[in-house]
């Protein structure tokens, strides 16, 4: 039987790492070979113009810079979700780093991998600011 994917979306904050380590105790925490789910990392990366937007004159030397710590991030992300993966004795997983905004990076990780279950943070926002965000916010 093959099993169902499960694609877990990372960010570099706190929220995003424990929406994982709620994941992994929750569907592979008692016997991760035999989980029913295949298990797939991914951390969007913004490109260096989306991140610093509209740049003038002289803004080609400042994407590089942007470009250089966003590629850092994404290597630390994906090595903390492998730490926490091991940590849980979960080793059969795929880390990916896609570029793009996270809503249609995940959205196309979901469908690459024909994934039957996305996890993703909360980013620690209350009833009231989840309430207040307009529904583009949403997937």
């Amino acid at each position: 039987m093959e099993k169902s994917v499960m694609v877990v979306g990372l960010d570099d904050s706190e929220h995003s790492y424990y929406a994982l380590e709620w994941t992994l105790e929750q569907f592979f925490s008692k016997s991760p070979e035999n989980s029913p789910f295949k298990l797939v990392i991914v951390h969007a990366k913004p490109s260096a113009s989306y991140a610093i937007g509209l740049a003038g004159p002289g803004a080609a030397d400042a994407l590089l810079h942007v470009d250089i710590d966003l590629k850092k991030i994404a290597a630390r992300v994906l090595e903390r979700a492998k730490e926490i993966c091991t940590g849980k004795s979960v080793n059969d997983v795929t880390l990916e780093v896609m570029e793009g905004d996270a809503r249609n990076v995940l959205c196309e990780a979901v469908e690459k991998h024909h994934a039957s279950i996305l996890v993703v943070g909360s980013h620690g926002y209350g009833a009231i600011k989840r309430a207040s965000l307009s529904s583009s916010y949403w997937m």
